[in-house]
């Protein structure tokens, strides 16, 4: 399928990360211009350089969400260097921290509220307004499972995650009439190649990874690619008519079965 990213710019936040680099990757496989927004520079470098050594188009830039004038000055940046972003991959996102309410840090429920969720506001609320002015755009939220179900002893991260979905609602909303959608994706846990390992073998690398794909009606864990494939399709002209939904990249696990 021809997904029509040949003449588009697409900007993925947490580029240099395991699931943001398969983003790009995959975002540049189809033709896009890809931006590497991360505050490891090296690391967005080396996917850029992946991207360029595969025949791709795409340079990193170093960029702290959490600093708005660090970010107004690098999105006037790029678009001085690309005429505009088109698609918006907001990926970046910390998913370290763990504790119940009464003992938790408070430190690094501030930290996890100001990259998770005041970081994706800070690089929207500069990119959205262009896309709106120029008639197409896509935003592609990165919440999860986390958001949806709620995280036992992720209480920022599960919190934050859930406020992305809120937002991602709201652009699509915002965005509606000026040629402009946003979708939000909800993946389960995913664990690259170690998805293809039976659970029994996976048991012996993580027993909760191996718990989580026994209760997983596809009895299997994601991949990066899952994800990755499914921001291609949103960011493409095919998904035009789809706005303001919750992804869900589970294998089943969000069902009720029994």
């Amino acid at each position: 399928m021809e997904l029509g990213l040949d003449d588009k710019t697409a900007l993925v936040t947490g580029g240099a990360g395991r699931i943001g680099s398969v983003d790009a990757e995959i975002l540049a496989d189809e033709g896009a211009e890809v931006v590497i927004l991360d505050v490891d520079l090296d690391g967005a470098e080396n996917v850029a350089e992946g991207i360029r050594d595969d025949g791709g188009d795409a340079f990193a830039v170093d960029c702290d969400l959490t600093d708005r004038d660090d970010v107004r000055e690098t999105v006037e940046e790029v678009r001085d260097d690309t005429g505009g972003v088109d698609v918006l991959v907001n990926n970046a996102g910390v998913v370290d921290a763990v504790g119940r309410v009464e003992g938790y840090d408070d430190d690094l429920w501030d930290r996890d509220m100001a990259v998770n969720l005041t970081g994706t506001y800070n690089i929207t609320k500069e990119i959205f307004p262009a896309m709106c002015d120029r008639g197409w755009g896509r935003v592609l939220t990165m919440s999860s499972m986390a958001g949806w179900e709620g995280g036992f002893g992720q209480v920022s991260y599960s919190t934050t995650k859930a406020g992305l979905i809120g937002f991602g609602k709201t652009l699509a909303l915002e965005g509606a009439q000026s040629g402009v959608t946003s979708n939000v994706l909800a993946p389960s846990i995913v664990v690259g190649s170690l998805s293809d390992l039976p659970i029994e073998q996976l048991e012996n690398v993580n027993e909760k990874w191996a718990d989580i794909a026994r209760n997983t009606p596809m009895r299997k864990l994601g991949t990066e690619e899952d994800v990755a494939n499914t921001i291609a399709y949103l960011s493409s002209e095919q998904a035009n008519y789809i706005t303001g939904q919750v992804v869900g990249i589970t294998g089943g696990i969000d069902l009720f079965a029994f």
